[in-house]
């Protein structure tokens, strides 16, 4: 094998070269003068990607599983009930973390390729008139499936209903690439991780907190037993500009300066980039006979990762390792129900359209490889013609 290999898998993605440099330091002391103020600046400018001016935001060493944790462990109680959907791996993870954490879940099971059932919600949540709904969870962007959920729409149910449940959004690989607005949507605990729009090695789980999530925390006396990820030992440290354990600090170090690439490039830019990036993997999809994405329709199609179905006969797995092997390019595999199904094209992070038209040639070839009845060059050239159209 020679030349590079191709990662186009939904997270870990493509670490930039300035990031990976900014890591390649010798370790350094956690506890010196100067380290409080390089930590106080990353928590400020965090705040920026998610939108957030009052509340807080904490860096954990963990991945984004670590974050959700501690967002259930500090503002609710064993036995409160919570609203929650069901359409893809990582919500289907989520609703599993909250039963085993002791949660009373009301489920919404939605077709997978649909996303949050925004208008179940606004009914369950308009019945409640007791209020036992103690906090509704959404998840922005289901990566397994390649669909994206309206954020916005579950707080106006919330809103419409008159109803105080906390908001709680996965957006683990939706932050930092396609939009989010923490305080205009009125969410109060969301969640993300440093491997994928951050462009990072997998190590850093982020949590932000509204000041009704903090308030929650404080005012809650029954609260889940927690040590690692407890609020109150953070915020006592991070208040000095320090952790409360030893942190991931050459992985800080990186965050540092994919933070200035992002601050640099400015948030809106790079949400009509991810548009624009997704739409010329969705048409190539559209060229291939009997492909199609596992999203059920263009309103939920995501922007930083496709979902794909194979032709009926041909095995994805097949296709993710033909792709692997001949053609040194990683594509994401089918989770779950889509184990076999589909495979997935991950356009997140670093990435331009040379890049992706990469992806789609190899995937392509691998389908081919595997027997698809598609024409060469065929997904390459719709992706071309829309890459061509307008500037990246």
């Amino acid at each position: 094998m020679r030349g590079n290999s191709h990662l186009f898998i939904p997270g870990p993605t493509n670490v930039p070269e300035e990031v990976r440099r900014a890591m390649n330091i010798p370790m350094e002391d956690m506890r010196a003068p100067d380290f409080a103020d390089f930590v106080t600046g990353l928590l400020t400018d965090l705040k920026k990607v998610y939108r957030l001016e009052k509340g807080r935001v904490f860096i954990f060493p963990s991945s984004g599983t670590g974050a959700w944790e501690s967002a259930i462990t500090n503002t609710l109680s064993e036995g409160d009930t919570v609203l929650m959907s069901r359409f893809g791996q990582f919500s289907l993870l989520w609703v599993d973390m909250a039963e085993r954490l002791g949660l009373k879940v009301d489920l919404c099971d939605v077709e997978w390729g649909k996303g949050v059932p925004v208008e179940e919600y606004a009914k369950r949540l308009k019945a409640d008139t007791d209020h036992k709904i103690k906090a509704v969870f959404a998840t922005q962007n289901e990566t397994a499936t390649g669909v994206s959920s309206d954020v916005a729409g579950v707080r106006k149910a919330l809103d419409d209903a008159g109803h105080p449940a906390l908001l709680f959004v996965d957006g683990v690989s939706s932050i930092g690439s396609i939009e989010f607005e923490m305080e205009k949507w009125g969410v109060d605990l969301a969640v993300s991780g440093s491997q994928k729009g951050f462009m990072l090695p997998a190590g850093l789980g982020f949590l932000a907190a509204s000041d009704k999530a903090l308030a929650a925390n404080a005012s809650n006396t029954n609260k889940m037993n927690r040590c690692y990820f407890s609020w109150e030992d953070m915020i006592k440290l991070n208040d000095t500009g320090y952790f409360p354990y030893t942190p991931a600090t050459q992985l800080l170090r990186g965050l540092r300066t994919s933070l200035d690439m992002m601050l640099d490039a400015g948030l809106e830019a790079i949400w009509t980039r991810h548009t624009f990036h997704a739409e010329g993997v969705r048409r190539a999809v559209a060229a291939w006979d009997g492909c199609e994405l596992v999203a059920r329709g263009p309103e939920w199609a995501s922007d930083t990762v496709s979902a794909i179905y194979t032709p009926e006969g041909v095995d994805a797995r097949d296709v993710i390792a033909h792709a692997y092997s001949k053609y040194q390019t990683s594509l994401g595999t089918g989770l779950n129900k889509l184990a076999g199904k589909a495979f997935r094209i991950g356009h997140l992070g670093s990435l331009n359209p040379v890049m992706l038209l990469g992806a789609i040639s190899a995937a392509e070839m691998a389908l081919v490889d595997s027997g698809a009845k598609i024409e060469l060059g065929s997904g390459v050239a719709a992706a071309q013609a829309h890459y061509r159209s307008v500037g990246g």
